[in-house]
C-alpha cells in the first residue's frame, strides 16, 4: 500500500500513535481468514480444486493483507523511511487488487453458471457484491494514494480501503460460525453490517479516546459503506439483473 504516514521530526512520538493500526491490521486478517479458511483456504490445504484465476486472486489478497500487517508494523516501530519504500511498491500491488477483483467479480458467477452450480438470476445477484467492493476499495485507495503526503488523513483511508474488502469474507464467517441466522436472511444481514464495520468502529472510538474528535474521513466511510450495503437489497431487484446481465452477456 502507499506510505501510511510521510516522514517526521518525530518519528517515535508519531510511532506510539500508529500502534492502533497494527491492531486493526491484524483485526482486519483475522476476520479475512476467519471467513475463507472453511470455503477457500481450507480446502486448498485438503486439494479440493479451484479454477486457476481463483487460486491467484486469493494468493493476491493474502499478499495485500501480509503488506497492511507489513505497514503498520514498520510504521508503529518508527521505520519510516523503510514504510514510505515499500510504499511505493504498495501503490502498484493496491492497483493489482482492484484489477484481480474486478476480473474474479466477473468471472465467479460465469464459471458457475457455465458449471451449471449457479442459475443465471444467483450470478446476477452476486455480482452486485464484488463490484460494489471495488467501487468502495478503488475510489478509498485511490484517495490515500492523493493524501499520502497528509498522513492523517492517508492512513485513515487505507484503513477504509481495506475495511471495504472484508464483505465477502464476513459473510461468509457468518454462515461459518453456524450461530447467527445465514448472512442472506434479514438477522444475518445485520450481524454482517455489525462484523463489516467493526474495526471501522474501532478506530473511530481511537479517535475519540485519543483526540476527542472522530476524524471526518471516518464519517465519509461511514456514509460510503451505509449507501453500500445497499446493494444487497438492490441485487434482488429487476433492474440490477438487467445491468447485470448487460455486464454478463459478453462472457457467457
Amino acid at each position: 500500500m502507499a506510505t501510511v504516514i510521510a516522514a517526521d521530526a518525530r518519528p517515535k512520538a508519531r510511532a506510539g500513535r500508529t500502534k492502533v493500526y497494527m491492531g486493526l491490521a491484524l483485526m482486519i486478517a483475522a476476520i479475512v481468514f476467519a471467513g475463507f479458511s472453511p470455503s477457500f483456504y481450507g480446502t486448498v490445504v485438503e486439494g479440493v480444486s479451484h479454477p486457476w484465476i481463483i487460486h491467484v486472486h486469493a494468493a493476491v489478497y493474502v499478499g495485500w493483507l501480509a503488506l497492511l500487517i507489513a505497514q503498520a508494523s514498520l510504521a508503529a516501530r518508527g521505520r519510516i523511511a523503510a514504510h514510505r519504500k515499500v510504499g511505493n511498491f504498495g501503490i502498484a500491488y493496491g492497483a493489482l487488487v482492484l484489477v484481480l477483483g474486478l476480473i474474479v467479480a466477473i468471472a465467479m458467477p460465469v464459471i458457475n453458471v457455465h458449471t451449471g452450480v449457479w442459475t443465471m438470476t444467483r450470478a446476477e445477484t452476486f455480482l452486485a457484491v464484488p463490484l460494489v467492493d471495488m467501487v468502495l476499495f478503488g475510489s478509498f485507495f485511490g484517495a490515500a494514494i492523493a493524501y499520502r503526503s497528509k498522513p492523517e488523513i492517508h492512513k485513515r483511508l487505507i484503513v477504509l480501503a481495506a475495511v471495504a474488502i472484508m464483505f465477502a469474507a464476513v459473510g461468509r464467517a457468518i454462515n461459518a460460525a453456524g450461530v447467527f441466522a445465514e448472512a442472506a436472511t434479514s438477522s444475518g444481514r445485520a450481524v454482517r453490517l455489525a462484523l463489516w464495520y467493526s474495526p471501522l468502529l474501532v478506530a473511530m472510538v481511537h479517535d475519540l479516546v485519543t483526540k476527542r474528535r472522530i476524524h471526518p474521513v471516518y464519517w465519509i466511510g461511514v456514509v460510503a459503506m451505509a449507501v453500500a450495503s445497499l446493494r444487497l437489497s438492490y441485487s434482488q431487484t429487476e433492474h440490477w439483473r438487467g445491468i447485470a446481465r448487460t455486464i454478463l452477456a459478453p462472457f457467457m
